[in-house]
């Protein structure tokens, strides 16, 4: 999957927000999707959701990316990892 970092801007509120997510494998055959979310310059919040197969894991990224794309988030890296 992609390594996929998002940011949300708004001057007026003083909000400046990254969050970024991926799916790695875990060691028993099972996947996670790492998130971590935060105010930009600082250290964020990192959650890790546990799936069994990867199309499961790639399918919540794929929720999560549509839901924070409709909050305003923009895409500023995608970066292919292996």
């Amino acid at each position: 999957m992609n390594r996929i970092y998002l940011e949300r801007h708004d001057p007026d509120q003083n909000m400046h927000r990254f969050y970024q997510m991926f799916v790695s494998p875990g060691l028993d055959g099972d996947w996670s999707l790492v998130r971590e979310w935060g105010r930009v310059g600082s250290p964020g919040t990192v959650r890790k959701d546990w799936f069994d197969t990867e199309p499961e894991a790639l399918e919540a990224a794929g929720k999560v990316f549509d839901a924070k794309k409709k909050k305003g988030y923009r895409v500023i890296i995608e970066k292919l990892i292996s």
